[in-house]
């Protein structure tokens, strides 16, 4: 099975075994956006478990 390379650039996979990503919107028409939003944007979150079993197939050795 292939690496979606996509997706192994955007994701990381933690030492527990969670899927780690950045937030999207957090490039350009940041002017627009309040401070909080930016703070908050800077921050990477773990993947919600609906989304785990198809992230896992695009990065099944990761």
């Amino acid at each position: 099975m292939k690496t979606h390379k996509g997706a192994a650039k955007r994701l990381m996979v933690t030492g527990t075994g969670k899927i780690k990503h950045y937030h999207s919107g957090h490039n350009h028409r940041l002017e627009v956006k309040s401070t909080k939003a930016r703070r908050r944007l800077r921050k990477s979150t773990i993947l919600t478990p609906v989304h785990e079993k198809a992230v896992r197939q695009l990065i099944p050795y990761k």
